[in-house]
């Protein structure tokens, strides 16, 4: 039994945070659920930039390019694309935890972290993705951020 899986059976989740085409297209994933125990996966605008400099986007960036969206949408638009494929191998995980793990989240825009209203439509804009309850979104905990998740998420302050 390795580190990660023995904490996972002290009951530790163990959450990957990073996300990447090659990680979703060669079942790297699937491999961190199977050998390390991972429960979940968090990513943010600045994982998913590092991702995207890499090149293996720029085919995907050209061919939504032409079709108009630009800057920021079309960053998200990838981010949440990515999410929904990587929500696929934990939907197992999730609903065999009643939702405690198995999830993925990306946090909202930090450009948004003082507007409220503008977070929570943008974090209802991302979730849920086709998989259903496993795709969630994060805010900065500022207190701005807290109230954006009571308004956005009522599930997660019961």
């Amino acid at each position: 039994m390795n580190v990660t899986q023995a904490l996972h059976e002290q009951g530790q989740s163990n959450w990957l945070d990073n996300i990447t085409y090659s990680m979703l297209d060669t079942g790297q994933i699937q491999h961190y659920i199977d050998q390390y125990s991972v429960s979940g996966l968090t990513s943010n605008p600045s994982i998913f930039d590092k991702a995207i400099g890499s090149g293996d986007y720029d085919d995907a960036i050209r061919a939504k390019a032409a079709r108009g969206p630009k800057g920021e949408e079309l960053f998200f638009e990838l981010a949440i694309e990515d999410l929904q494929r990587a929500a696929d191998p934990f939907l197992p995980t999730h609903e065999r935890t009643d939702g405690v793990d198995g999830c993925v989240s990306l946090e909202v825009s930090p450009l948004l972290a003082y507007d409220t209203q503008r977070t929570v439509a943008a974090a209802k804009a991302c979730t849920p993705g086709p998989t259903g309850a496993t795709s969630s979104s994060r805010s900065p905990a500022r207190p701005r951020g807290c109230r954006r998740s009571r308004r956005s998420s009522p599930r997660a302050f019961r």
